[in-house]
């Protein structure tokens, strides 16, 4: 089974122009790298850009944000652009943003899979979801489809080949995290998605087992610094695992590839699309619509909206000593947390 045929015309690509006009702007401030390289079938080759600042040391934490994991969605690669954006115009004068650069590492994907965005797909050109493309299988049963499946690219959610690599884009996000956030005492990561619910919802691992994740006391006291420092936020913050399970996620391939005694946190912003459609129906009739904000003004509120959440997120790394438990409190926090989030009749 072939490739879902590309659209007609490829789709326009402004996101990459803005990227570049950014990393023009940043100057040495950003360091800029060409993680890889996308082929299409007409010959067009797009980078996957993988743009650094801060503080290189790897004792300092890290945080990590990246977009445009899934070609309809781009909205998520919209994001991380405009909190880019915010980034590169603060360099020019913000003495407090170049304090926490001073003790931290950011690292920003924003387009890992331009050859979905320039496609209209949310699969890259090969046809494989790159978020099921890991090799971690799931030991419980799985949504047909949804959760992954080898069946062949013409249908959505397809894996890949059993025991071919990953695909290069799977593979650049990959070395960037274990490069720059694993090693690290503690690091962060946004994947900034849209798709489910009329709510925003951050996810966390683990997508292929109902068993909580590892540094759960971490996380439990994640969401109360956040519930106490955005007391007004509309996140909820909850496992993938409650909604449904997968094969391939490039997350929880990560995530068990942390070393004992560090903590790595990804999260996964998943922003209420069909709150979108709720208020402008016709969106139903666009396979670009049921994933994004069409009209202007709401696309500006939405990336508005999740600047805020960025730079939180970036802060509480930057500052993670000041609120990480110590061994004394883990145990309180993680039933806790196991109540919150795994416990019958919690949800």
């Amino acid at each position: 089974m072939s490739p879902p045929a590309a659209p007609a015309s490829p789709l326009p690509l402004p996101e990459l122009d803005e990227l570049q006009r950014l990393i023009d702007q940043a100057g040495p401030a950003l360091q800029v790298e060409q993680a890889c390289e996308v082929r299409l079938d007409d010959g067009e080759r797009l980078p996957v850009w993988l743009l650094s600042l801060g503080n290189p040391d790897p004792a300092l934490p890290g945080f990590g944000v990246f977009g445009g994991v899934h070609g309809l969605e781009r909205i998520g690669a919209e994001v991380v652009i405009a909190w880019l954006r915010s980034l590169v115009m603060r360099l020019r004068w913000d003495a407090t943003l170049h304090h926490q650069l001073d003790t931290q590492r950011i690292v920003l994907m924003p387009l890992v899979n331009p050859g979905g965005l320039r496609r209209g797909t949310r699969a890259n050109p090969q046809g494989v979801d790159l978020m099921r493309n890991a090799p971690v299988d799931s030991d419980d049963a799985v949504p047909w489809l949804l959760g992954g499946h080898r069946l062949g690219p013409g249908l959505p959610w397809y894996r890949g080949p059993a025991g071919a690599p990953m695909q290069p884009e799977a593979q650049a996000l990959c070395a960037a995290v274990q490069r720059e956030l694993l090693p690290r005492p503690f690091s962060l990561a946004v994947d900034c998605h849209s798709g489910f619910g009329l709510r925003d919802r951050l996810w966390f691992p683990f997508a292929h087992t109902a068993r909580p994740m590892p540094q759960l006391a971490v996380l439990q006291a994640f969401g109360t610094i956040l519930d106490q420092s955005l007391p007004h936020h509309p996140y909820v913050l909850e496992p993938q695992s409650r909604h449904y399970r997968t094969h391939g996620d490039l997350w929880d391939h990560l995530l068990l590839q942390a070393a004992p005694g560090q903590v790595f946190l990804p999260l996964t912003l998943e922003m209420g699309s069909w709150l979108w459609v709720k208020k402008n129906p016709r969106q139903l009739f666009s396979r670009r619509g049921l994933f994004n904000p069409l009209i202007e003004h709401r696309q500006q509120r939405v990336l508005r909206r999740h600047l805020a959440w960025l730079d939180f997120a970036a802060r509480a790394a930057a500052s993670c000593a000041r609120w990480l438990p110590d061994a004394a409190a883990h145990p309180a926090l993680e039933q806790a947390a196991l109540t919150r989030w795994y416990r019958a009749g919690t949800r």
